[in-house]
């Protein structure tokens, strides 16, 4: 009876004992390269210049707040402009299909 009640003991302060564990975060720009080498509009271009060299946007968001700040939707990049001056301009992460998803793990296992 009483190595059963040691072991019941030993068990129930194992499961009690605090786990450990690694969070590993890799911000979404660094997740893949599959959008590395799209040409976006730089900080400083003026809507026109945008319109000349990326063509009309999918999608126009009107001005809002002070100063007001809209943004331009294409299918690989969303442009932020303030006034009409590009502020900032952002890839559009591209999930992974599950094809595109076994192929890379595939390659990463033939490589270990």
């Amino acid at each position: 009876m009483k190595p059963l009640l040691l072991l019941l003991i030993c068990a129930t302060s194992a499961l009690s004992l605090p786990m450990n564990a690694e969070t590993i975060k890799v911000p979404i720009g660094q997740q893949s390269n599959q959008n590395g080498e799209i040409s976006r509009p730089e900080r400083g271009m003026q809507k026109q210049q945008v319109l000349q060299l990326f063509g009309p946007p999918v999608i126009k968001s009107t001005a809002r707040g002070t100063p007001p700040i809209s943004n331009w939707k294409y299918a690989d990049f969303v442009v932020y402009f303030e006034y009409d001056h590009v502020i900032h301009s952002v890839l559009v992460h591209r999930r992974l299909d599950k094809t595109d998803f076994d192929k890379a793990v595939n390659i990463r296992h033939k490589g270990e």
